[in-house]
């Protein structure tokens, strides 16, 4: 088939790269000149694993060009998968799906199915059908689909090509029969409804698994109090085929482009209904106090953070991806930042992107090991492979005192001990905790 993909950033891109592995010819289309001329060079301008070896793989049934007529004219099938920005309130700015709808609507010259891969609010697929209806430029009929995506930033590829379904929100056989066509060679269940199902099909699921997140957070706080251990919590929980192991890792919460956007983008449907969504509410509420549980921790060592050198270790918000979008890094490096603290920083792939934000008020270091030399304390926000495979033993030797605080829980209790570090993390207990007033006060004096 003929697919145009509308926009090229992580699910078009991947999108459009996988449809090709399968066989379909695809142009996906992008405003951004630049990475429209990275992509025609066989790079990818996202730091996603596998994905520019597919791009590079499938050049043939594969092209990037800002022309969208040129793109969408003849196209069998187009897909929207645009951003869809969160504004202040809460609400979805759909100012590029309307856009593209624009597009499609002035150039399509033949019959075609407009798929909605963009996260959007309940209701949007039978907007744009109207609309897309009253303003098209050709007597062509061009029918509307929900169809969103289940991807995970690090695991795009693999998401994408092995999905464990694939959700069509279709008002006519037709438009099933197109899709299906699309899809088939997949070889994947699919989960057929109509549009506003579709939609909320997405929007339940992401959410859900944020309530996971932020009620294993909430257990893990409280496991602190009365001295249990999360991970043998979360492991006798996840065991229960009714509950899973998945989302059930303990942390410093929950960030990226999704989850945070598509919490509060329910909450503010719900309340445009007249409804309330009070653990959805409450899942917000715990995320963004535990953003900065590291730094609570902190206090009660080191007292304030000025003139201290703290060190930074993961930026992006989830290992695997480059991305950084409400990272908890960046709310914990601002407090540090404003509290006159030396800032050093290490990730393997998103520094640029906060350089982005912070400029030169970090140290942007090579390695773990510059990091972490003569800092005063140790916060670790993304369980990269290189920080989970550190040698615990680096952080006594290298730091001035050695507090390390976890907000991931990348070390074993025992291992920590035995390093001789002073260890703070989530849901467990502490490590070194009656040798840390000696090495605060070692340091003051």
């Amino acid at each position: 088939m003929d697919i145009a993909v509308a926009g090229a950033g992580y699910v078009g891109l991947v999108t459009a790269a996988c449809l090709a592995e399968k066989g379909h010819r695809v142009a996906c289309v992008d405003v951004d000149i630049e990475k429209v001329m990275l992509l025609q060079r066989g790079m990818s301008p996202i730091y996603e694993p596998g994905l520019e070896e597919l791009v590079r793989k499938n050049r043939e049934r594969l092209r990037f060009t800002t022309d969208y007529a040129a793109a969408y004219r003849r196209a069998d099938v187009i897909i929207i998968a645009v951003g869809t920005p969160e504004e202040r309130d809460g609400s979805v700015n759909l100012r590029y799906v309307w856009e593209a709808a624009k597009q499609i609507a002035r150039t399509v010259e033949k019959d075609c199915v407009v798929a909605v891969k963009s996260t959007v609010p309940v209701g949007t697929g039978d907007e744009l059908a109207r609309w897309i209806a009253e303003y098209r430029k050709h007597p062509v009929h061009i029918e509307v689909v929900a169809n969103p995506e289940f991807l995970s930033q690090g695991t795009a590829v693999n998401d994408t090509l092995y999905a464990s379904r694939i959700v069509l929100g279709v008002e006519s056989p037709h438009a099933e029969k197109v899709m299906r066509e699309v899809y088939d060679p997949f070889a994947l269940p699919y989960v057929v409804t109509d549009r506003k199902s579709a939609e909320m099909i997405k929007y339940a699921s992401n959410v859900f698994l944020a309530l996971k997140i932020s009620y294993i957070n909430d257990i893990a706080n409280l496991c602190e109090i009365v001295d249990a251990d999360i991970e043998a919590v979360a492991e006798g929980m996840g065991m229960d085929p009714r509950i899973g192991p998945r989302f059930l890792r303990a942390g410093i919460g929950y960030g990226g482009s999704c989850f945070p956007k598509d919490t509060k983008a329910l909450c503010h449907l719900a309340s445009r209904c007249g409804y309330e969504l009070k653990t959805v509410r409450a899942a917000i509420d715990v995320n963004e106090k535990q953003k900065l549980k590291l730094i609570e921790k902190a206090r009660t060592y080191i007292g304030d953070f000025h003139g201290r050198e703290a060190a930074v270790l993961g930026l992006t918000f989830k290992p695997g991806t480059d991305d950084i979008r409400e990272a908890p890094a960046l709310a914990n490096i601002a407090v540090l930042l404003e509290e006159g603290a030396n800032v050093k920083v290490w990730d393997p792939v998103g520094m640029d992107n906060v350089k982005r934000i912070f400029a030169e008020n970090l140290t942007y270091c090579a390695t773990i090991e510059e990091a972490i030399a003569n800092a005063d304390l140790c916060f670790i926000f993304t369980e990269w492979p290189e920080i989970r495979q550190f040698d615990l033993c680096q952080y006594a030797a290298l730091m001035k005192t050695p507090l390390v605080f976890d907000g991931r829980n990348c070390y074993d209790l025992e291992s920590a001990r035995k390093a001789g570090i002073l260890y703070e993390s989530i849901g467990r207990k502490q490590v070194g905790a009656a040798e840390s007033a000696v090495l605060v006060e070692t340091d003051e004096r």
